[in-house]
């Protein structure tokens, strides 16, 4: 049987600029462009947050393509992340090292698995303060809010409805977001 050789961030980093790669557990796994939905989706969503960063300056707001290093096995592109004014995570210019506070995957068919199990398993362990999923075919967000006992579902709404984001201290309509 044929072990695979891991890949770290030196690996990653070695790639061209504008590869379609994440590493995810060492592993290079290739991202397809996202959809039309999809994107729009990222737009209106980002487009949300960015004002409301404007106007309160607690922090700042990236989109995805942008590189997170979580550790030495996992480097993710998030298509939204939020890093606070007091965050741990450090801007630099190769990134987002250490662990944003809010994570946001906004799920296609390509990358749901990742989203939903690997990547969150590894943000929270990371220590992302809030995870929020995404999927505007199910016209559906789930906000998870990191406690000791890990991840725990703290606010959804699915076609209708608002979520609310304690880390931020906003509600945001379904339908403004989704369509």
């Amino acid at each position: 049987m044929k072990v695979l050789d891991k890949k770290t961030v030196k690996d990653y980093e070695a790639l061209p600029e504008g590869s379609p790669y994440q590493l995810i557990e060492g592993e290079l796994i290739m991202s397809p462009a996202p959809s039309p939905e999809h994107q729009r989706s990222s737009k209106r969503l980002f487009t949300k947050l960015y004002s409301l960063f404007e106007e309160t300056k607690r922090g700042e707001v990236f989109y995805a393509p942008i590189d997170v290093y979580l550790d030495e096995e996992n480097a993710y592109q998030p298509d939204i992340v939020v890093v606070l004014e007091d965050s741990k995570a450090q801007i630099t210019e190769k990134g987002i090292e250490g662990a944003p506070d809010l994570v946001v995957e906004i799920l296609s068919p390509s990358t749901a698995y990742y989203d939903l199990r690997v990547k969150k398993e590894v943000y929270e362990k990371a220590g992302v303060k809030e995870y929020w999923i995404v999927d505007p075919h199910m016209k559906s967000i789930e906000v998870y809010s990191n406690t000791p006992e890990g991840f725990r579902l703290v606010s959804e709404a699915k076609k209708e409805g608002k979520v609310r984001s304690e880390l931020l201290r906003i509600e945001l309509d379904l339908r403004e977001v989704l369509g």
